[in-house]
């Protein structure tokens, strides 16, 4: 099947394949940088196997206007698990209250690559179904997508 809309993004970061992985898959690190700008993660859960549940909630914070305090979950399952190397899984994100009409499935997976004692990675995301209130969620794709990567940066600079 051919997803609805795919983004493909690629960021170095100064940091060892080891850690970036593990800001990829350990809770109370995922919780401190995921997600675009103005959210927090009040919730998240990894249970890191193929076949594992990955839970995340978003808050909308102050920044996003009329939608503070709006929560978006997500529930997915790891499809590939290969440590320090590459994290793939099947979601459902939507707006909480709001579940049929605003449900995205989706696939991502991210690729990391050791180059010169950084890492870089790749994000490959793709919508197969998306609800009909998900329009807006689905052309911010990219640009959530982005500033959760820049997120990323900053967080593992607090980590040296």
């Amino acid at each position: 099947m051919e997803p609805i809309k795919q983004v493909t993004l690629e960021k170095t970061y100064d940091a060892s394949p080891e850690t970036v992985w593990q800001a990829w898959t350990k809770p109370e690190m995922l919780k401190q940088w995921w997600g675009p700008d103005n959210v927090t993660i009040p919730q998240c859960e990894v249970d890191l196997k193929v076949g594992g549940k990955f839970y995340i909630v978003m808050e909308a914070g102050e920044g996003m206007g009329p939608y503070k305090g709006t929560l978006w979950p997500m529930e997915a399952q790891f499809t590939v698990v290969e440590p320090n190397a590459k994290l793939s899984y099947t979601a459902q994100a939507w707006t909480e209250g709001h579940k049929e009409e605003t449900t995205i499935e989706q696939t991502t997976e991210i690729t990391f690559t050791e180059e010169a004692n950084k890492t870089k990675v790749k994000v490959i995301a793709a919508i197969y179904k998306a609800g009909p209130g998900a329009k807006m969620a689905a052309e911010g794709m990219q640009y959530g997508f982005t500033q959760q990567l820049e997120k990323l940066i900053a967080f593992l600079a607090g980590k040296k």
